[in-house]
């Protein structure tokens, strides 16, 4: 999955999240708890590579090999999360309280469909926010 894609699901996730944390706080009784850990789940499914290991592999090599495909997943989930972070935590720390948490993440996902769809990737989405 590219980065951009991943990126995008990240910020899926966390606008639902702060969407659930709305309802939570107006309806005091919460929603239902288990509905952020299914998008999580959905994202690691589609995220994760499928790993053939042969019968015979030694455990050194299906250590390799699952650290190899696995860690190249794990990097991009944590780059994203890592970029929607730092994006929310820079207008926050600038103190423009007319932006919204959801106006940063929608502009973020802006940018990551305009990587995606071929722009040239010098740019970070981070650098103009």
């Amino acid at each position: 999955m590219e980065q951009s894609e991943v990126l995008k699901r990240v910020i899926g996730i966390l606008t639902e999240a702060g969407e659930m944390q709305r309802q939570a706080e107006q309806d005091m009784g919460g929603g239902d708890p288990d509905v952020g850990g299914s998008i999580v789940t959905t994202l690691l499914n589609e995220t994760m590579p499928h790993i053939a290991i042969s019968g015979d592999a030694s455990v050194e090599e299906v250590a390799l090999l699952v650290g190899r495909e696995v860690g190249g997943a794990v990097e991009q989930l944590v780059g994203a999360f890592t970029l929607a972070f730092i994006a929310l935590a820079q207008v926050h720390d600038s103190g423009q309280e007319e932006v919204t948490s959801a106006d940063v993440l929608q502009d973020l996902a802006l940018r990551a469909e305009e990587l995606s769809a071929g722009g040239d990737g010098d740019e970070g989405p981070e650098e103009s926010l």
